[in-house]
């Protein structure tokens, strides 16, 4: 009988195995994982960089279950402990733009050695190439049927990750699990994917131009998102950060069959009334500058270019001579350009997935299942996704401490 089983090798799972054991190193702790060659996620992370975490991480930064239950679980670990943690590693970390925390390296790879190496000298036992078909509780812990034949352990932490990434061994496996243990799984969709433009729209034209913009999401026809950042022009649509972060609310609404729309400001926080007034201002101060060098002065030429064309603008046209209707069309475009978004790239190019097990199933204190006693619940295969910038690592390694002092409780 095995103390503690965790089933999934990735951030979550890697962090709850070595907090589990230093918590308690009498507990023997297995880790088993599908991959021969576990945390395949955690080297394509961020350019393979890997964004350990966020300088400033709170309950806003995420979507899904309830913030109260985000905030608790992210007690457990904070961010100040999570810096000294990997400090702990030998994994020292730098902060970026916009408070993204990598490690000094530049190398995920140094990320994932330092977890596994922690894990062998805590102690933790990891077989690799394991995979698990079920989990059934009974008597005084767990059943498991793995690949391996079967396992028998007192506790059982379930850290095998959503569906994003399916290469690097996420097929949603661990929510099926979980679904026949009794939780309740909410639906599933891709976050932080690129999006799909409609192919009749001039994104084709642009693609590798980035430019900084609001978008603002539109569900129901009321707002229901406005993420400000720089945006990329792709062949099939938009990625960059606010694209990312955008989709998890698109992808939510066209899922519950509800109207979203997107839309894009190239000069946030500027409304129609105030960029209109400038070009009419413009137009006496200027009166003789072509519309395309005007605009290519506030935009790259190619975007000054696409946008003149989709408000029927010559781009030869004086400032002087541009008319009232086209001042106006120019205004509407550079503040609420309409965006057809037609879906996501799909979870092979998604960094996290929505949905999963719900939380009010799970107690934040220790991260156990309100259904199953013994059994704990970890990471991405909960219903909650941070935004972009290292916030949904930062829930791995807050819900993995959160469940090893859970299960400390419960041994105790």
């Amino acid at each position: 009988m095995n103390d503690v089983v965790v089933v999934g090798a990735g951030a979550a799972g890697l962090a709850t195995a070595i907090f589990a054991r230093r918590l308690d190193p009498r507990r023997s702790v297995l880790l088993l994982d599908g991959a021969a060659k576990p945390g395949a996620k955690i080297l394509v992370s961020g350019g393979s960089r890997c964004n350990v975490t966020n300088a400033a991480v709170t309950e806003r930064d995420y979507w899904g279950g309830k913030r109260t239950i985000v905030r608790r679980v992210l007690r457990a670990l904070p961010v100040a402990a999570t810096v000294d943690f990997f400090q702990g590693l030998g994994v020292a970390l730098k902060e970026e733009p916009h408070g993204k925390l990598f490690p000094t390296t530049d190398r995920s790879r140094d990320v994932l050695d330092a977890l596994l190496r922690a894990a062998a000298s805590s102690g933790v036992t990891l077989a690799a190439g394991t995979r698990v078909h079920e989990v059934l509780p009974g008597g005084s812990g767990f059943s498991l049927q793995t690949s391996r034949g079967p396992m028998t352990a007192a506790s059982v932490v379930l850290a095998t990750g959503g569906l994003s990434l399916p290469k690097t061994g996420s097929d949603g496996g661990g929510l099926t699990i979980a679904r026949r243990l009794g939780h309740s799984i909410m639906p599933t969709t891709p976050a932080l994917a690129p999006l799909l433009l409609s192919s009749e729209w001039f994104h084709a034209g642009l693609s590798g131009v980035a430019v900084d913009v609001e978008l603002t999401v539109w569900v129901d026809g009321r707002v229901s998102e406005r993420i400000r950042g720089s945006m990329l022009w792709t062949h099939f649509g938009l990625s960059g950060p606010v694209a990312l972060d955008a989709s998890r609310v698109v992808l939510r609404a066209q899922l519950e069959q509800r109207p979203v729309m997107v839309s894009a400001n190239f000069f946030p926080p500027a409304t129609f009334d105030s960029v209109d007034a400038r070009w009419a201002t413009a137009a006496t101060s200027r009166p003789r500058t072509s519309m395309q060098n005007a605009l290519a002065d506030e935009l790259p030429a190619s975007v000054a270019s696409a946008l003149l064309a989709h408000a029927s603008i010559d781009g030869g046209t004086a400032l002087g001579a541009l008319s009232r209707h086209h001042r106006r069309a120019l205004a509407h475009a550079l503040t609420g350009l309409p965006l057809p978004v037609t879906g996501s790239r799909g979870y092979n190019y998604a960094e996290a997935t929505a949905g999963g097990v719900s939380l009010d199933e799970v107690d934040p204190a220790g991260m156990g299942s309100r259904r199953v006693p013994g059994l704990f619940l970890v990471g991405e295969m909960l219903d909650v996704d941070g935004r972009i910038g290292g916030f949904n690592f930062q829930w791995a390694w807050s819900s993995a401490r959160a469940a090893a002092e859970g299960l400390a409780r419960r041994r105790a």
